[in-house]
């Protein structure tokens, strides 16, 4: 069921070709009047360049005029019911233009950024695809559709949400005869194992859909919308395959849905402010009323800090979910690093005993291996820490293998009374894969791996855990700080939440800095050198050299303090898109 795509290039058009048997049919764009239209075989051109290409992403306008996006190497994940899952590797970025002559000195240079930009999305780990499957739904979604759905091309049944290339392919997508030629990318997480318990052979998939909607970088994009979108919002799906039948559990992560900011300012842990100017019930009543439509009931598991600054955070969570009176929602709160402080890890399992009732309740899918529904999941645990990412994976990966338990039981794979926990191989598996996720989350959203993972990984937090969260946090404090806005800025124009218009003189690339801001770094810098050098070369008299010293000292924290307190002024803030998600 793989189709592989040739992509032929002339100067004047770029033929793709789907190299499928019986298919006849050539899409072809122009590359003058960027037309896209459908030819047969014959009509490609022997002159053309011939290259195998693995799909098309879609197509965008930048400086230059219109680019076309492939994807050009793959690696195969396994096989989803028959259909095999992808990664997408590696991509091509190909201008309709031949030459860039045309445009000025600034516009090349804008032109680059822009390239640059999507290239860092492109690069960002997690792309997934599947010719002939829908992955953008879960089991549960797919079982519940209309005949007219199953007709449905992919692009028109994908869910929104989590189709990454939506807006890279609106021009295929306006035109239905063109649509064979695409298919919905998903960002996130997949991994599929076969494993064996018992001598029986079952599949064991996790799958994580990041949400297009309010995507970006941690500390620009927290929060929602106006519209109820949540800030990293991933659907996590976690699916046995056995004997023809199979099972999901699903399970979401969102930042907290009212609007709230934590702007880099330099300072390690910039502090989290709620909006004072808006009505937050609004946004929060429409992310909730859209959560319940999707998932069924929710419980909002919110594990951030009762004290210092998230403090504040928490009680504003649950101020709200009381003010909304909605019984299919229900709101636990549990400070996860005060629990399981001084390594006490064990101290999780309060949390899931605690919920239990409420997991057997929701159940989980099933499908028989006639293909009967033997039962669905009717409601959904959605957990929140400040990111969403270390401490809301160690819970989902808890609460998943409970699960999991319930279920391989039912479908005969474990023995009553046999636990997952003792099935080393499984375990190993299971927990690494659960790790492996929060990763790719973590690079998607904050820059760096994730942290807490030797907990999922080994079950056991260890002092090398600890020293490895401590190489994380640093780089993700100098990512945050002063690449971020760029990582903003690129998925931003990737998602189309900003639009390269030909046209406009300048783009907001060109915002400049305040010439006393670019300064004091540089007087800090030779201040704290000048402080050094008068160390080492001593002067005549000890108080001579403490004169220098203190001087110079004092000249350097100065500068240092000046720019702290100026914090937001030197950080690499976004430019592109200044809209209500960034304050």
């Amino acid at each position: 069921n793989d189709i592989v795509y040739n992509k032929h290039a002339t100067p004047e058009k770029f033929y793709i070709e789907a190299c499928d048997d019986g298919a006849n049919d050539v899409l072809v764009i122009d590359r003058v009047s960027t037309e896209m239209t459908l030819a047969g075989i014959k009509d490609i051109p022997p002159s053309g360049v011939t290259r195998p290409i693995c799909g098309i992403m879609g197509t965008i306008r930048l400086v230059a005029g219109m680019y076309l996006i492939v994807i050009t190497r793959k690696r195969k994940v396994g096989d989803l019911f028959g259909h095999t899952v992808w990664k997408a590797l590696e991509f091509d970025v190909i201008s309709y233009k031949k030459t860039i002559l045309h445009l000025t000195d600034f516009q090349m240079q804008d032109n680059k950024a822009f390239l640059s930009m999507l290239r860092n999305v492109l690069n960002t780990d997690g792309f997934y695809f599947c010719t002939d499957y829908d992955l953008t739904h879960t089991q549960q979604r797919l079982s519940n559709t209309s005949p007219d759905f199953q007709e449905m091309s992919l692009l028109e049944r994908a869910d929104q949400r989590f189709m990454w290339n939506g807006n890279l392919l609106r021009e295929i997508t306006a035109q239905p005869e063109l649509h064979k030629f695409a298919f919905p990318v998903i960002h996130g997480f997949i991994v599929m194992n076969p494993c064996c318990i018992n001598g029986k052979v079952f599949e064991w998939i996790l799958i994580s859909r990041r949400s297009c909607f309010r995507a970006g970088v941690r500390y620009y994009v927290r929060g929602i919308d106006s519209e109820g979108h949540a800030a990293n919002f991933v659907e996590t799906e976690q699916i046995v395959q056995y004997n023809n039948a199979r099972v999901s559990f699903v399970q979401t992560r969102g930042s907290m849905p009212f609007f709230w900011s934590q702007r880099p300012n330099l300072k390690y842990k910039p502090k989290p402010q709620i909006s004072t100017d808006t009505n937050h019930m609004d946004g929060f009543r429409r992310h909730f009323e859209s959560q319940v439509l999707i998932y069924g009931k929710q419980v909002i598991l919110n594990l951030v800090n009762q004290k210092g600054s998230e403090l504040p955070l928490e009680q504003a969570f649950a101020k709200m979910v009381n003010g909304m009176e909605n019984g299919l929602i229900k709101y636990i709160a549990f400070d996860f690093h005060k629990e399981c402080s001084k390594m006490r890890w064990h101290r999780l399992q309060i949390l899931v005993d605690a919920v239990s009732d409420m997991q057997e309740e929701f159940g989980y899918f099933m499908v028989s291996s006639d293909g009967k529904v033997m039962s669905e999941q009717s409601g959904t645990f959605r957990s929140n820490c400040m990111d969403c990412l270390d401490r809301t994976n160690v819970i989902q990966s808890l609460l998943a293998r409970r699960s999991l338990q319930s279920q391989l039981q039912r479908m005969g794979v474990l023995h009553v009374g046999q636990k997952i926990e003792e099935q080393a191989d499984f375990e190993k598996i299971y927990k690494n894969a659960w790790a492996d996720n929060a990763n790719a989350c973590a690079k998607q959203y904050a820059g760096t791996g994730a942290l807490k993972t030797d907990f999922t990984r080994t079950g056991k937090r260890t002092h090398w855990g600890l020293v490895m969260d401590g190489w994380n946090s640093m780089i993700r404090y100098y990512k945050n700080n002063f690449s971020d806005g760029f990582r903003q800025d690129s998925i931003d124009l990737f998602l189309g939440n900003y639009t390269v218009d030909e046209t406009d003189g300048l783009t907001p690339l060109h915002m400049q800095k305040d010439w006393k801001f670019l300064l004091l770094p540089v007087i800090m810098v030779v201040a704290f050198s000048m402080c050094i050098i008068c160390l080492l070369m001593a002067g005549d008299t000890w108080t001579e050299t403490l004169a220098y010293v203190l001087f110079w000292g004092m000249a350097s924290a100065l500068t240092a303090a000046v720019i702290v307190v100026n914090g937001r002024e030197f950080v690499d803030a976004p430019k592109l898109v200044q809209k209500e998600k960034m304050d």
